[in-house]
């Protein structure tokens, strides 16, 4: 049985989950072994904008670089940003092979951006009369704050929103960095998974106005 047909047997769990779970969840299906083009079934994908043969997250990308998976079954309550710029709470399961390498996810991203609106409105109401040195102030966090993850429609988007993210990073443009510069930009790019991707080596060359070949010698002196 190929990882595919593995994968397939999951599809009836993504529609259960959804019907569970209403209109404002997205459940999605992930083949990791194919990350250009990972999604292989979505229910309500409204909530992040996406669909079938969609790509892999950034979130993704860096599990299988880092290979987290491996000691852990999945991640729960973690944010994401729609493409409209909503406030997900997203949880992913691992559906690894009998040599505990992951094959898939099946990823649940829950809207609760008008939630959160709702809490925001009646907070203006609590807070009127709440001391200032409430003792009972905090909670256990909604968020595991060390993960967070966006949606791209497609390799292109993903790969700029990695590119550009990194950059970011830096006060020169690419063009009047230096070597040693550029090879950073590439470690932090490569430990983000983004040369997993089909084209990443190309369109790193040109955000960093090197040649493809400069890139690849970049890589080894990396590894």
């Amino acid at each position: 049985m190929t990882n595919v047909e593995k994968l397939k047997q999951y599809i009836p769990m993504v529609h259960f989950i959804a019907d569970i779970m209403g209109g404002n969840c997205e459940v999605v299906l992930h083949d990791v072994t194919n990350p250009d083009h990972s999604i292989i079934e979505i229910v309500n994908g409204h909530v992040s904008g996406r669909k079938v043969n969609c790509p892999i997250t950034d979130l993704a990308l860096k599990i299988l670089k880092e290979e987290s998976y491996k000691d852990r079954d999945y991640i729960c309550n973690y944010k994401s940003n729609s493409k409209k710029n909503k406030m997900l709470r997203s949880s992913s399961y691992f559906i690894k092979d009998e040599t505990n390498k992951i094959i898939g996810m099946i990823c649940v991203n829950m809207d609760i951006s008008d939630v959160i609106n709702a809490r925001n409105i009646l907070d203006q109401f609590i807070m009127i009369d709440k001391p200032t040195n409430d003792p009972v102030e905090s909670s256990k966090p909604i968020f595991d704050t060390h993960l967070f993850e966006n949606f791209e429609e497609n390799i292109e988007e993903l790969l700029l929103s990695l590119i550009k993210g990194v950059l970011a990073e830096y006060d020169i443009p690419p063009e009047r960095m230096s070597p040693q510069e550029k090879i950073e930009v590439v470690k932090k790019l490569n430990e983000k998974g983004a040369f997993l991707l089909k084209g990443g080596v190309s369109e790193v060359a040109k955000y960093l106005d090197v040649s493809e070949a400069t890139i690849y010698r970049y890589l080894n002196k990396i590894k």
